[in-house]
């Protein structure tokens, strides 16, 4: 209850920030909404109080409070919404908006930084992106900031393992606030001594952390490269499969079935491959990186379910933004629109905040990107954000 409440106080202090804020009208945008099957030309988008208030094609009887920018027929789509990311500090947070990412869904960092950029989003901070938060990954040796943050659990150290101790370390990150719970169904693909392929929770374990997630009324996430801990996952019902590298036609033909999303983050797994990298992490991105275009290839042709992530931490040396996604999801077969749907509306779904934004429509969060070009014809546009208008209010202008 009193975790509901504090909800429900950091809403009503955004809103009041929100109505503290001029009312905004866009005048001549070329709309893509993120839900319907074709661009509206030539619109006029009314905000207030950090809603939409109105879209249409009037463009007299403004009235005078509003501030009126001219987009002269620059291209709006939703704010950009990034299903996977590390974002650690607010230097990083600040550069994910400028790319015209408005939330974002952070799977792992440590003390929680990512709950306390949630929150400075939510008094009313435009120049940050909405962070929701993954906290910890549930993963049989955590960061030792675990155990920093959660003292009490000493006992488990060095290993998270058993029902109960699962349990446990799920629970206490539910009650600090996050989103989201991030388990590890496989091991990582980054480091030279992990072996992606490796599952590292069972399906009984990784159904205890369904279900303590589910009490609270949360999803789950799981990091799976491998197919017996990706399908092991599938059945334990998580929401949704991060990366997905080498999952079979049988494991995606169950998330079909089962509405399981999938968020392949293709562009930064590409990452491993360049030269900066251990030559042995080299070697594995040029195995790794072809099975996963395969994977989401099936996926695509399946109808699983795709959200965009982008697996990067937008700090300084990060070269991969949402655009690039986008990009590779429509090299791989899925239509342009449907790309822009996974980096907007789709991952508002993934997210399980889509009845509040992800859409442009009366009655949503004004979050929105304006582009130079058409997204669907061009969608390397996405990569050069001239405008992003975050809770109604104008956080990045650029003409």
């Amino acid at each position: 209850m009193r975790f509901i409440l504090s909800i429900f106080i950091l809403y009503i202090l955004a809103a009041t920030a929100a109505a503290q804020a001029p009312p905004l009208a866009l005048l001549n945008a070329n709309l893509i909404d993120g839900q319907s099957g074709s661009p509206q030309l030539g619109m006029t988008i009314l905000i207030r109080n950090g809603r939409i208030e109105r879209i249409d094609r009037q463009r007299d009887g403004i009235p005078p409070e509003y501030k009126t920018v001219d987009l002269a027929g620059r291209w709006v789509m939703p704010g950009m919404i990034d299903a996977h990311t590390h974002i650690g500090d607010l230097d990083a947070a600040r550069a994910a908006l400028r790319a015209g990412v408005t939330t974002s869904r952070n799977m792992g960092i440590s003390h929680f930084v990512d709950i306390g950029m949630r929150e400075l989003n939510r008094r009313g901070q435009v120049d940050l992106p909405e962070v929701l938060s993954a906290g910890y990954h549930i993963y049989p040796t955590p960061r030792e900031g675990f155990f920093l943050d959660f003292p009490q659990l000493a006992d488990m150290m060095p290993h998270i393992r058993g029902l109960e101790n699962i349990r446990r370390a799920t629970r206490v990150q539910l009650e600090r606030g996050v989103d989201v719970i991030k388990v590890n169904a496989t091991d990582r693909a980054g480091t030279v001594s992990t072996d992606p392929r490796r599952q590292l929770y069972s399906e009984e374990e990784m159904r205890v952390i369904v279900a303590e997630a589910q009490r609270f009324g949360r999803g789950v996430a799981a990091h799976a490269h491998g197919d017996e801990g990706g399908l092991a996952a599938v059945r334990a019902g998580v929401r949704s499969i991060e990366h997905g590298t080498y999952l079979s036609t049988a494991t995606l033909e169950l998330m079909k079935k089962r509405g399981t999303w999938l968020v392949p983050t293709l562009a930064t797994m590409a990452e491993m491959i360049e030269p900066r990298n251990d030559v042995s992490l080299q070697i594995r991105g040029k195995h790794m990186v072809p099975r996963l275009h395969e994977a989401t290839r099936q996926a695509i042709r399946l109808g699983v379910r795709i959200a965009a992530g982008t697996d990067t931490d937008y700090g300084p040396t990060s070269n991969f933004r949402l655009a690039n996604e986008m990009i590779e999801l429509i090299r791989l077969g899925l239509p342009p629109m449907d790309a822009i749907r996974a980096a907007t509306s789709w991952s508002a779904e993934c997210l399980g905040i889509a009845e509040r934004t992800g859409l442009l429509k009366p009655g949503f969060e004004a979050d929105l990107v304006v582009l130079e070009l058409d997204p669907l014809k061009h969608p390397e546009s996405a990569l050069d954000v001239l405008m992003v208008v975050n809770n109604g209010q104008i956080a990045f202008r650029r003409f």
